[in-house]
Parts: structure tokens; C-alpha cells; sequence
């Protein structure tokens, strides 16, 4: 069933599918290779469904010298990027013997979400598939389709709404579907985007009073430290069609706004008073197309009567390059040169309350939740189980298919 590629030596493909050229409406069905208690699309599913199986859905990464151009090739496929360029990038992932670490926290992540659906007495086998890497989402659905699964519920590992966080993973989904001959045959729901679940939020609640701590033992008092909380930067046009609808008139959209939200939850509970930001790292795109900022660096370079910062990855679920990379080394040196203490709080990773929420999120569905009763940290309300008509657009790129979702 898995789609046909050329493949190297060691087995795995270097390309990812290709676009998907259609979608499976069931009859009656508003949204595309859902199970019946989605197809209607209703903005919360309060019906039970007995799904046979998770689908872990990763980003992907490089794991070898060799994987990294056609890694790059993949994240960028459409937009007629030279591999000169992708050098560029490159060298990141070089620095890093080629190897990102996110395969390896999916694949902790993984077991320990395995383990952790047992114990909750869950008996749901866990599928993982990357993006734009190996092992793809095409392999994933083949696989699944083989032992016999029909329907899955996909946690994408990222938590905040925007194309390239939730409307491209649904648009994978899609592809991954035609490519490995399972369309029609399983269906796929999705968990809700997670931003304001307390069990994301606590790790970074965690990180920001321990690094507190730290910053005063090192002699920083609360009024010379200064919080960053960093996310990755978007085109700012993708920003404002992200959130549903929902944030037309606010600066940055719903990406924006969630994750403020959830800063503000984090910095409540950990650290009321000391002074923070919402920051944005790792821009990419012509320097005529207008991201969201302020990029990191130049916050740090713009602080005043600070002698300390704390550098919270509020926008990613794990380590990975943008991580280790664009905190861990350039804005950990851009500190270092300006005479500034700094420290980089943790990802949730495989952290017990994160792990824990995920599962969470897989009962709301299991068991139908009313919205009121799900767990929700913020001052914005549980997000969409179905996303809405034309969420987290890229109009750039164009309309291409997508489940998950209502149409277009």
C-alpha cells in the first residue's frame, strides 16, 4: 500500500508523498476521512468513538549526513528553494553530525505515551509518522492499514494553531492517505490543539520557577531578570488567518494570542510580577515578507536594567534544531556577549503531566467530554475538535486537501 519512491541503500525513502490530488467524503459527510461522530463537523465531538489506534504525528528530522539536504528538500517542497540555499540552513544540522533529536524524543515520546495508555487502561496501539522524514505518515497509515486499523485519532506534536502547525499536518494527513492506498479505508480524527492544556503548561510552569531560583542564587533579583518566551516566527500574513476567525483584530492572530495565553497562565503561577515578552525565533523567507517579531536576538539586544534572562521554548513540545540551535547556541551567545546570565528552561518532552495530557486528550474523544468539562488552563476556552472553514489558510501556497477539517 505504501507509495513508490526511490530508496537508498539503507531502505528508507528521501521524499516525502506527493500532494494529495483528492478527498474521501463519506455520503452526506462535510468533513474528509472522518469517523461518523466528526463528519457533520461540529466544533466539539461530544459523541463516544471507539478508535482502534493513535497516530503520533512528527515534524521529522535528518538523522545522518547524508539525510539532511533531502530533509530540507521535503520542509520546503513547492517553493523552488535551490539546494545553495538550503546549505544555509544546513549547517546547522551539520554542526550536529547531521542528527536532529527529534526522532529520538518521538520515539521516547512514544513509549511513554504507550505506557501511559495502558495504565489509563486504554488499549490503543500508537502509530508514529513524520512529516518529512522516516518513517513518513504514508509508511504509518500502511502499516496500520495491515493490522487491520480503521480508525485512528492523531495527536499532532504541536500545540498552537497557524498553517504550519496544525493545517499542514492535516494537509499530510491528506496526502498520506491517497499515497499509501488507505483512503477510504481509514478514518482520522484529530485532538484538539493542546496550547491551553495544564498538562503543557506545567512543565513550562516548572522550568520558569526553577530557572527563577536559579537567577537568584547566581544573585539576580526578580527585578533584574527578564522572561523570554520564545516561539517560532511566521509569516505574518499566516498569522492573522490563523485562530479560526476568532482573532481578526488582534496583533498576530490566534498564534499569537495562544500563546500569550499561555505565558501569561505559566508567569501567574510561577512568577507574578517579573518582567516578560513574547519573542520569536528561527524566520526564514525573502526580508520583504513580514514575520512575526521581535526575533530573540534582537530582545535581548533592546533589554534595559536586566542583568538576567530566562528563555522559556513556549512554542515547541520537544527539543529539536530550532531548539538547540537558535536558543541553545545563537541566542545563548548573543546573551553571553551582551554580559547577561541566562538559562533555557525545558520542553515538555516526555514530561509526566505532558504524557499524561495527551492521554487526556485521547479520552475527551473516546468518551465524548462536553467541552465545559474538559481540561483547560486558560483565559481562552478548549479549542476546536474540527477545524473550521478556512482555518490557518495559506494563501500563498493555495488551497490544497486537507482532512480534519471543514471544507475548503
Amino acid at each position: 500500500m505504501s507509495s513508490t519512491s526511490e530508496q537508498r541503500q539503507d531502505g528508507r525513502r528521501e521524499t516525502k508523498p506527493p500532494r494529495a490530488t483528492s478527498i474521501h467524503l463519506e455520503h452526506g459527510a462535510k468533513v474528509p476521512s472522518a469517523t461518523p461522530a466528526a463528519q457533520s463537523g461540529p466544533e466539539h465531538v461530544t459523541e463516544p468513538v471507539a478508535y482502534d489506534a493513535i497516530l503520533l504525528s512528527g515534524f521529522g528530522g535528518p538523522e545522518g549526513q547524508g539525510d539532511v539536504l533531502p530533509f530540507l528538500r521535503n520542509v520546503t517542497r513547492g517553493r523552488g528553494i535551490p539546494d545553495e540555499r538550503l546549505e544555509e540552513v544546513a549547517h546547522h544540522y551539520r554542526r550536529f553530525d547531521g542528527v536532529s533529536p527529534i526522532n529520538d524524543q518521538n520515539r521516547l515520546l512514544r513509549q511513554a505515551l504507550k505506557s501511559a495508555l495502558a495504565e489509563a487502561g486504554l488499549d490503543l496501539p500508537v502509530y508514529w509518522g513524520n512529516r518529512n522524514w522516516s518513517p513518513y505518515l504514508d509508511e504509518a497509515l500502511a502499516s496500520a492499514a495491515n493490522d487491520g486499523i480503521r480508525r485512528m485519532l492523531a495527536i499532532p506534536t504541536s500545540a498552537y494553531s497557524s498553517y504550519s502547525s496544525c493545517r499542514q499536518y492535516r494537509e499530510d494527513w491528506a496526502d498520506a492517505l491517497e499515497a499509501s492506498g488507505t483512503q477510504g479505508i481509514i478514518q482520522i480524527d484529530k485532538v484538539r490543539q493542546f496550547f491551553s492544556h495544564p498538562g503543557f503548561i506545567q512543565p513550562f510552569i516548572e522550568g520558569v520557577r526553577e530557572g527563577i531560583a536559579a537567577a537568584a542564587q547566581a544573585g539576580h533579583d526578580a527585578s533584574s531578570i527578564e522572561v523570554l518566551f520564545s516561539t517560532h516566527s511566521i509569516p505574518t500574513q499566516d498569522a492573522e488567518l490563523s485562530g479560526a476567525g476568532l482573532f481578526a483584530d488582534v496583533d498576530g492572530g490566534g498564534y499569537a494570542a495562544q500563546h500569550r495565553a499561555v505565558a501569561e497562565e505559566v508567569m501567574a503561577a510561577a512568577a507574578p510580577g517579573v518582567s516578560w515578552q513574547l519573542v520569536y525565533q528561527s524566520r526564514s523567507g525573502p526580508p520583504s515578507q513580514p514575520w512575526l517579531e521581535p526575533d530573540i536576538n534582537d530582545a535581548l539586544e533592546a533589554l534595559e536594567h536586566r542583568s538576567a534572562v530566562l528563555i522559556v521554548p513556549i512554542g515547541f513540545v520537544s527539543d529539536h534544531m530550532e531548539v538547540i540551535w537558535d536558543l541553545d547556541t545563537e541566542a545563548i551567545e548573543t546573551a553571553a556577549r551582551l554580559g547577561l546570565w541566562s538559562l533555557r528552561t525545558p520542553t515538555p518532552g516526555t514530561h509526566p503531566a505532558f504524557v499524561d495530557a495527551l492521554v487526556d486528550l485521547v479520552q475527551e474523544r473516546v468518551s465524548g467530554r462536553p467541552v465545559e468539562q474538559r481540561a483547560n488552563a486558560t483565559a481562552l476556552s478548549a479549542w476546536f475538535d474540527v477545524c473550521r472553514p478556512g482555518c490557518c489558510a495559506n494563501k500563498r501556497l493555495g488551497f490544497a486537501p486537507a482532512i480534519a477539517g471543514l471544507q475548503p
